[in-house]
């Protein structure tokens, strides 16, 4: 079948970071794009799955940053139509947020880490060691979310809803060993004995449209 049509949500709050959900977009060839700090709101019209990217703001920044009760409806929303969505970091930190859970702000991690997989159509092929770039952990799981991968410091590393095609990571699939370069210039980085060749995160979005594929056949 032709390439599933993504909705690229992006929650960037500061255009200096813009690079790292753009990187994220790229990885769907069939997709379409909102900023939702900026006002956008999109259409789910003709949408066969939704990615939620990363953000410098934090979900307990409601105050401030009134969106994010807006897009904490918006995944409510999703789960309720059973349209298949993935959380990146800031997205996986508001998915669980916005069905309950909790998320605590610990410091920054800007590392790769070793994690633990469970076995999900979402992790086929990824290898354990992800690259990790975040200040805020999900402490509690959202309701009806179980965690599918922990990490020596956070157990809720990644998620998935037991009954909609929702899932969340907190890692970064769309991280280069370019891209990592970069991130260690923002915000540094902490060496540890993985290398970027260690890493095959960015098999988190082809099996995320593989997925899409899956469900779009059964319908």
């Amino acid at each position: 079948m032709s390439e599933p049509t993504v909705l690229v949500v992006h929650n960037e709050v500061d255009e200096v970071y813009d690079y790292h959900p753009e990187t994220l977009a790229s990885y769907f060839p069939d997709r379409r794009e909102c900023d939702f700090p900026a006002g956008e709101r999109p259409s789910l019209e003709g949408i066969d799955g939704v990615v939620l990217s990363g953000s410098t703001a934090g979900v307990y920044e409601r105050d401030a940053e009134p969106w994010i009760d807006e897009q904490a409806a918006l995944v409510r929303d999703l789960v309720e139509r059973r349209i298949p969505t993935l959380g990146v970091c800031f997205g996986h930190q508001l998915a669980n947020a916005a069905l309950g859970g909790r998320v605590e702000h610990v410091g920054m991690t800007h590392r790769l880490v070793a994690t633990d997989l469970a076995a999900d159509p979402l992790f086929d092929g990824v290898d354990p060691v992800v690259p990790a770039v975040h200040g805020d952990v999900v402490r509690e799981p959202g309701a009806a979310m179980d965690v599918i991968a922990s990490t020596d410091y956070c157990t809720p590393f990644a998620t998935r809803h037991r009954e909609a095609p929702l899932w969340t990571v907190q890692f970064h699939p769309e991280f280069t060993a370019e891209l990592i370069e970069r991130i260690a210039a923002d915000f540094g980085w902490t060496e540890t004995e993985y290398t970027a060749g260690d890493v095959t995160a960015s098999r988190v979005l082809s099996n995320f449209r593989s997925l899409l594929r899956d469900t779009a056949q059964d319908e």
